[in-house]
């Protein structure tokens, strides 16, 4: 392949890129730039050519038109085995260009800025920068297209090794990234731009505000993080894609242990999103995306202590899921217990060093992201539905016995309400003084949950407090969860036979309160 002579650079985002123009610039590449970027290579030392000596053009209309011209995209694009291609770029005075370095404008973060204009979100729509990604890869066989700075090392490395050239396969590996990147980049535009009101007048003010219906065409980019081992189960293919903000699981930084597995990663999205939904510390247990066990205490390691106590047994190989970093006394009590995995935010020095005894223990730490939308895929489709973020307020609730709940017993309902969000429905959650007593999850029948709750329960319902993520359709389940022991239910209420419920609550001296709000988990 033929030695690489004269490369652009004009980037965006800055990480890496003097390291990476000094390297090219050691073997021999003229070095042609725009604006910023050129200042920061002049800045740094490094010898540079502006964009303007090379097509005799001036930029103008603020930055706007700079490297849309003949001599830098007939520089890139003409085709080095046509012998009419290479007369004409030599006739015109056009100088072969054989390296892109470019990456986009920040547009999704403009957006994102509070209080943006309407004038600074267009203005940072891109168009010189994808026209030479284009250019490039559609031209790959002859220009490398370098689109992340996370390939700077490598392709320096091949150049050194090889006299100053890449390899074809290289090029077409840069360019399939390219063209992925465009792609993204005009999806991530289309999608903004949907949610943004024309003015009803001409001088009228676009709205801004961002847009709560769900958009005409679903566009979704993801990059593969990696590779699994297997699905769900050892027949099945898997992988695991980011969506690149650096939040969430998909992202989290796995800090030791095993290869994480595709079960471990629902599991810990599980036991994640349980823990983001409490202030205070708490600690949840999750098996097979079921919590098995959660507490809430004034430290993390009383939280653990309280949350393993309700199901020790189907602890044992779970999913650990807390929102508070993990320090010495908490790492402590979990090496206690063979886990899978553990997603923080964060753990520090002495959690590491405990944790690091046990070799194939995952720990992922996880900065937190709130996530929008929650999607499914069906036989020709998907389906997309809002996150079920709602948070309960005193104003939701309503009692509807009459008993009133105690302070205790209110407080042990609203904990309930959280936590058998999280259970697979039908459920049905026992808790007694922030801790989880009991979990009947994922029954056909919402008495069997209710069954299966206190029947598993080690540290028994007697005392305790439930909660229904749905109606009761019947009084039979309020009747067993008055066998349990239970004191006081919280449900959503909303069934045809509400009263007759309401009458079985009263009949057996149970408080009751209604929220109004259902979270069936399928």
């Amino acid at each position: 392949m033929g030695k690489i002579q004269r490369a652009i650079l004009s980037v965006t985002d800055k990480t890496g890129l003097v390291e990476f123009a000094r390297s090219l610039a050691a073997m021999g590449v003229e070095l042609v730039s725009t604006g910023g970027t050129a200042k920061l290579l002049r800045d740094s030392g490094i010898v540079v050519k502006d964009i303007s000596e090379l097509t005799g053009f001036p930029e103008m209309l603020d930055g706007r038109v700079k490297t849309l011209h003949p001599k830098v995209h007939g520089g890139i694009l003409h085709v080095r085995s046509k012998d009419e291609h290479r007369a004409a770029v030599k006739a015109h005075g056009i100088q072969p260009i054989d390296m892109v370095v470019v990456n986009l404008y920040a547009f999704e973060k403009t957006f994102a800025k509070p209080g943006v204009e309407f004038a600074d979100i267009i203005e940072n729509i891109d168009i010189g920068g994808p026209s030479m990604v284009r250019s490039a890869a559609k031209n790959f066989q002859d220009v490398a297209i370098v689109t992340a700075p996370a390939d700077y090392d490598a392709i320096a490395k091949e150049m050194e090794s090889s006299g100053g050239s890449l390899s074809l396969k290289t090029k077409w590996q840069l360019a399939q990234k390219a063209f992925a990147t465009t792609a993204a980049y005009d999806s991530a535009i289309a999608s903004t731009l949907e949610q943004i009101a024309a003015p009803e007048s001409d001088g009228g003010k676009f709205e801004l505000g961002r847009s709560e219906s769900f958009p005409e065409t679903l566009r979704l980019t993801f990059r593969k993080a990696f590779d699994l081992r297997y699905g769900e189960n050892p027949h099945q293919k898997a992988a695991l894609y980011s969506d690149g903000s650096g939040t969430g699981i998909a992202n989290g930084t796995q800090l030791q242990g095993k290869e994480l597995s595709y079960n471990n990663i629902v599991d810990l999205q599980a036991a994640w999103d349980l823990a983001q939904d409490f202030e205070e510390p708490v600690c949840a247990i999750i098996k097979h995306t079921n919590p098995c066990g959660t507490a809430v205490a004034s430290t993390l390691a009383e939280a653990y202590r309280r949350a393993l106590e309700c199901d020790p047994v189907s602890a044992f190989g779970g999913v650990i899921g807390v929102n508070r970093p993990i320090d010495r006394d908490t790492a402590t009590e979990m090496a206690k217990l063979f886990v899978e995995a553990i997603a923080a935010p964060g753990f520090d020095a002495a959690a590491r060093e405990i944790f690091a005894k046990k070799k194939n223990l995952r720990l992922v730490d996880v900065v937190p992201t709130e996530q929008k939308w929650v999607l499914k895929n069906v036989s020709g489709g998907v389906l997309l539905q809002d996150n079920d973020m709602h948070r309960l307020t005193a104003a939701d609730l309503k009692v509807v016995s009459k008993r009133q709940p105690s302070e205790q017993e209110m407080r042990d309902l609203r904990f309930a309400w959280k936590v058998c969000k999280h259970v697979k429905s039908n459920a049905i959650l026992y808790a007694r003084n922030g801790q989880s007593t009991g979990v009947g999850a994922g029954q056909m029948s919402r008495v069997d949950s209710a069954k299966l709750g206190a029947m598993k329960s080690v540290l028994g319902t007697e005392g305790s407090v439930a909660a229904s993520d749905a109606f009761f359709p019947f009084p039979d389940g309020v009747e067993e969860i008055a066998k349990a022991g239970a004191t006081a239910i919280i449900q959503p209420g909303g069934s045809v036979r509400d009263q007759e419920v309401i009458d079985a609550a009263n009949r057996l001296g149970l408080a009751m309160v209604l929220t109004g709000v259902r979270h069936f988990r399928h």
